[in-house]
C-alpha cells in the first residue's frame, strides 16, 4: 500500500512595484534625522535593533522547525493507523462470526471501535459514498459537521490508492486520509476516514510562540534599559570630554580630563590630555617669546634709536661714536634673540635628539672648548667612563654655557674645573669654579628667564643662560642645581638620567691649562658633597 505525501497549497508570489519617488524623500530624510540623533540613542536603538533581528530569527527558525516537525508527526500518526488498518483487514477476525473480514462496512466498524483518536483527530465512516459510522461523543473533533470534507471524503470512495493530502474548509484545514475498502464478494464499497485539525494543530503551536514573542518583547526593553544605563556610564567620560572642551578657552588651558580605567575611552582622554599639554606649552613658549621680545629688546631699540636722533651729523666723532653704540646694541639684540629662539624650540617634540654618547669623550671636549673662553686654570676632575643617551650638541651648549658663566663670575688666573661621574642612576656633570658665589636668596632665581642674581651687574648678558641650561637638561629628563657660598665659588651640577649602569669607577685624567701656561692639576673624586674649596656645606 502506497502512501503519497500530501502537499500544502501554497499562494503566489505578489509583484512588488518599486517605491514612489517620496518614499525615497522619506529615506533620506531618516537617514539625516538618524544621523542627528545623539550617539546614546544610536547605541540602543541598535542594540535594541539587533536584539529584536535576533529574536526574531531564531523565534522563526524555531517555529518553522516546530511546525514542520508538528506535520510529520500528524503524518507519522495518519501512516500508522493506515498500517494498522491494513493489517486488521488482513489478518483481523469479525467479532460478529469469527470468520476473516468479508464485509468492508464491518471491517471500518470494527476498526472505528478499536481506534483512539489524538486531540484534534476525527474520524467517519462511509458506505456507498454516505456516512455509515461516526466516532463516539468522546471525540472532540466532529468530521461530519464539516459538508465540505465530508463531501470530499464521499469523492475518494471510488479511489483505487491511499492519499494523505491536505483538505482546507471554510471550518478549517484538516491534514486527512482517506483508505477506501472493497471485498471481491462484498458489493457495497466502504472508506474510512481519519483527519487532524491541522489549524487547531498549529494553534497550539502560535500560542507557544505568541507567549515567546510576548517574553522577547520583555526582553527588549529590558536591554533598552540596561543598554541607555551602561551606554551612559561608558559615554560619561566621553561628556566630561566634550565638556572640558567648552569651558576651555585661548587664555585658559589649565583644565584637564579626568582618566579613570584603562580602557580607549581612557586611552581617548589621555591623548586629549597631552594634546592640552602640547597647546598650553606651545601658547605659554609664545606668550612668553612675545613678552621676552617685547621686554628686552625695546631697550636696545630705544637706545639706538635715542643716539641716532642726538647725533651730530655734521660731527665726525660723534658719528663714531654712536656706530660703535648702535653696532654694540644690534649684536645684543643679535645675542638675544638667538638665545629666545633657542629656548622657543626647547617645547618642541626634536628640541633634542639623543644617541649613545662616550661621556668620558665628551668631557674632555668641553673642556677643550672651554679653555679659550678665558684666562683661567682650566683642569678635569673626573671623566666618566659610560655611555649614555643624550644629544651632544645640546649638552655641550649647557656645559659650555655653565663654563662661560664661571668664567664671568671669577677673577682672571683662578681654577675652573671640569667634570664627570656616574652615580646611583645619573649622570652627573658639573662646574665649579673660585668666583664671587651665589647668595642663598638669589640661588632660585638665577635659573628662571632673565633671573639675574644680585652680582649681575659684573657681567652682560641677557639674563636667558642658565634658562637655557635648564631647558636643555629637563628635556633630557634630568635637573640642574647649583651649590654655593658667597666669595669662596660655585658648582653647578647637572644630573642626567643613566641608560644603564655605570662600566666601573670614572678614570682620572690630566689635563693641561687651555692657555698653554697653567700646569694641569688632578682633583679628588666627586661625591654628593662639595669640594673643599667651594666651600659650601
Amino acid at each position: 500500500m502506497t502512501i503519497p505525501p500530501g502537499t500544502h497549497p501554497t499562494s503566489p508570489a505578489r509583484e512588488q512595484s518599486p517605491p514612489p519617488r517620496g518614499r525615497w524623500r522619506t529615506l533620506r530624510a531618516l537617514v539625516t534625522n538618524w544621523s542627528a540623533l545623539p550617539v546614546r540613542t544610536r547605541v540602543v536603538a541598535l542594540l535594541v535593533f539587533l536584539t529584536a533581528v535576533a529574536l526574531l530569527l531564531s523565534g522563526a527558525t524555531a517555529y518553522a522547525l516546530q511546525r514542520s516537525g508538528m506535520a510529520r508527526q500528524v503524518d507519522d500518526s495518519l501512516t500508522r493507523s493506515v498500517q494498522e488498518f491494513r493489517i486488521l483487514a488482513q489478518e483481523g477476525i469479525d467479532p460478529a462470526s469469527g470468520d476473516p473480514f468479508s464485509a468492508s462496512d464491518q471491517l471500518v466498524f470494527t476498526a472505528m471501535q478499536r481506534t483512539l483518536p489524538a486531540e484534534h483527530e476525527g474520524m467517519l465512516g462511509f458506505q456507498n459514498g454516505e456516512i455509515s459510522w461516526t466516532a463516539s461523543s468522546a471525540v472532540e473533533l466532529r468530521l461530519e459537521s464539516d459538508p465540505e470534507l465530508v463531501q470530499w471524503a464521499a469523492d475518494q470512495s471510488g479511489a483505487e490508492g491511499v492519499a494523505i493530502q491536505t483538505i482546507t474548509t471554510a471550518q478549517t484545514t484538516y491534514r486527512a486520509v482517506a483508505v477506501p475498502i472493497h471485498f471481491d464478494n462484498d458489493s457495497a464499497p466502504s472508506l474510512m476516514l481519519l483527519a487532524y485539525d491541522f489549524s487547531a494543530e498549529l494553534g497550539d503551536v502560535d500560542s507557544t510562540f505568541l507567549t515567546y514573542g510576548l517574553v522577547g518583547f520583555g526582553v527588549m526593553i529590558v536591554v533598552g534599559v540596561a543598554g541607555w544605563l551602561l551606554v551612559g556610564r561608558l559615554l560619561h567620560p566621553l561628556r566630561i570630554l566634550q565638556s572640558t572642551a567648552a569651558e576651555i578657552s585661548g587664555t585658559d588651558l589649565r583644565r584637564r580630563v579626568p582618566v579613570s580605567g584603562q580602557d580607549d575611552v581612557a586611552e581617548l582622554a589621555e591623548t586629549f590630555n597631552e594634546m592640552l599639554d602640547r597647546l598650553q606649552g606651545a601658547f605659554s613658549s609664545q606668550r612668553q617669546l612675545l613678552d621676552d621680545v617685547g621686554h628686552e629688546l625695546r631697550t636696545p631699540i630705544t637706545i639706538v634709536q635715542g643716539h641716532l636722533e642726538l647725533q651730530d651729523a655734521e660731527d665726525a666723532a660723534d658719528v663714531r661714536e654712536v656706530r660703535e653704540i648702535a653696532l654694540d646694541e644690534l649684536d645684543r639684540m643679535r645675542l638675544l634673540v638667538d638665545d629666545l629662539v633657542t629656548l622657543a624650540k626647547s617645547g618642541r617634540p626634536d628640541f633634542v635628539s639623543t644617541a649613545p654618547t662616550d661621556v668620558g669623550t665628551l668631557t674632555r671636549d668641553v673642556l677643550g672648548k672651554a679653555s679659550p673662553l678665558g684666562p683661567r686654570i682650566w683642569t678635569l676632575d673626573h671623566a666618566a667612563d659610560v655611555t649614555v643617551s643624550l644629544d651632544a650638541q645640546r649638552i655641550t651648549q649647557a656645559w659650555l654655557q655653565l663654563a662661560s658663566n664661571a668664567v664671568k663670575y671669577s677673577e682672571e688666573g683662578s681654577k675652573v674645573s671640569l667634570g664627570s661621574q656616574a652615580l646611583s642612576g645619573s649622570l652627573r656633570l658639573w662646574v665649579r669654579d673660585q668666583g664671587i658665589g651665589i647668595r642663598p636668596e638669589d640661588r632660585e632665581g638665577i635659573f628662571e628667564r632673565f633671573g639675574r642674581g644680585s652680582n649681575s651687574t659684573r657681567a652682560e648678558g641677557s639674563g636667558l643662560g642658565l634658562n637655557i641650561v635648564t631647558a636643555i637638561v629637563q628635556a633630557h629628563g634630568g635637573s640642574v642645581d647649583v651649590q654655593s657660598a658667597p666669595g669662596i665659588g660655585s658648582t653647578f651640577y647637572i644630573d642626567l638620567p643613566l641608560d644603564g649602569p655605570a662600566d666601573g669607577l670614572p678614570d682620572v685624567t690630566e689635563r693641561g691649562g687651555a692657555d698653554g701656561g697653567h700646569a694641569g692639576q688632578v682633583g679628588s673624586p666627586v661625591s654628593t658633597a662639595t669640594h673643599p674649596e667651594d666651600g659650601a656645606a
